[in-house]
Parts: structure tokens; C-alpha cells; sequence
């Protein structure tokens, strides 16, 4: 598999993801609300794995311009059908990765990344990419499913979903290693909180700013 493959996995996968639902509303609207109290008017904000948009629809407010990217173009083109429905002054969606936007030389106020970093095959270069994207004492707001810390059944079976195509690439770690990787990418993690409503949060919400 390669990332090539990860983008065609989402892409057949997108209008089925789109019509999902939220696991935990409770837990996903305090996010939301953390993420709003951290950005400011002015902020120029980057999201990477916006996935349909749905989060970025909900922030972009929020900011003085908000770029949302996904590695599959699928997935933001439906993200753009929910934007020309319901527009957003400052919002712009494209098929991109960090990786992609760091070549580019932009730089960025925050970085947003929700359920993305366990979907990429380099967390290292990817974490460097980020750094590179934000701008001097720039915040990197994360929240990502850590896999270590989860049933080791869903471990033992995703290599064989993956096999049959059922699955993508996904990195397994624990929350304590997630945040060691941040720090070792030149980030200051100031802090790591749980934001699940019901039962035991294996997805961190991680507020690392730029050193």
C-alpha cells in the first residue's frame, strides 16, 4: 500500500463517511468549543484531514482565512457541495497534504489535525511539516485516535482489513508516545485533554505551539 492507495481508499469511501454520524456529539462539541476559545479573529489556520469539511464549516468563523485539505479529492468534493450550500467567508477547501503545503512555503497561525496523524505513513516528516508550516510560537491542535490504547483486538484485525481492502494505513501508538513525537518535532505540548463525554478516550486533544 502507499499513500496513493490511502487516497483512492478515501475516495471510495467518502460519500459512505459522509453519511456517518458522530460517535460522541457531547465530545466532538467540547472540542469544537476548546478549538474556538484557542483561535483568534485574525488567525490564518490550515486543517489537515478535513475530511467533508463538517469541522471546518463549523470553525472557519472563527479565523480571518481557513484552509481545509484532505488527500482525497472525493472527500473534498463533497466538502465543497456543503460549502456552496452553507458559504463561509474566508473558507477554502483543496485536495493537499502537509507535505504538499510545506513546499509551498506557506505559513499558518494554527494547524488543525483531528483524526488524521495515526493515518499517515511518515508521523515523523509529517510533525516536521507542520512545524514548518506555522508560523513563529504557532499552535498545532490536535486530536487523534491512538490505537495503542485500544481494544488489542481492533490491532489484531486491522492488518486483515487492510489486506482486503477494507481498511487504511493506520499507526499505532499510545497518547504518551504521540505526545513524545510532538515534542521531538520542536513543539512545546502545554497540554493533553480528554473531551470524551461517555467511557474511555483513546483520542487525545493535544495543544503543542511552535518552538
Amino acid at each position: 500500500m502507499s499513500t496513493a492507495s490511502d487516497a483512492r481508499f478515501w475516495d471510495r469511501s467518502s460519500r459512505r463517511y459522509a453519511r456517518s454520524r458522530i460517535s460522541d456529539q457531547a465530545g466532538y462539541e467540547r472540542t469544537l468549543e476548546r478549538v474556538r476559545a484557542l483561535l483568534k479573529p485574525g488567525d490564518t489556520v490550515l486543517e489537515l484531514g478535513c475530511g467533508t469539511g463538517t469541522t471546518a464549516l463549523r470553525l472557519a468563523d472563527g479565523a480571518l482565512s481557513y484552509l481545509a485539505t484532505d488527500i482525497s479529492s472525493g472527500m473534498i468534493a463533497i466538502a465543497e457541495e456543503k460549502r456552496t450550500a452553507s458559504p463561509v467567508p474566508g473558507l477554502a477547501f483543496r485536495a493537499a497534504t502537509a507535505e504538499t503545503i510545506a513546499s509551498e512555503g506557506a505559513r499558518f497561525d494554527a494547524v488543525l489535525a483531528f483524526n488524521y496523524l495515526h493515518l499517515v505513513r511518515d508521523l515523523a516528516g509529517t510533525l516536521r511539516s507542520v512545524h514548518a508550516l506555522l508560523a513563529p510560537g504557532g499552535l498545532f491542535l490536535s486530536k487523534t485516535p491512538c490505537l495503542g490504547e485500544m481494544n488489542p483486538l481492533i490491532r489484531l484485525a486491522l492488518p486483515i482489513m487492510q489486506m482486503i481492502g477494507q481498511a487504511p494505513y493506520a499507526g499505532i501508538f499510545s497518547a504518551q508516545d504521540l505526545g513524545a513525537r510532538i515534542t521531538a518535532a520542536g513543539f512545546e505540548v502545554l497540554s493533553t485533554e480528554r473531551h470524551a463525554s461517555k467511557g474511555k478516550d483513546s483520542r487525545p486533544f493535544i495543544v503543542a505551539r511552535r518552538r
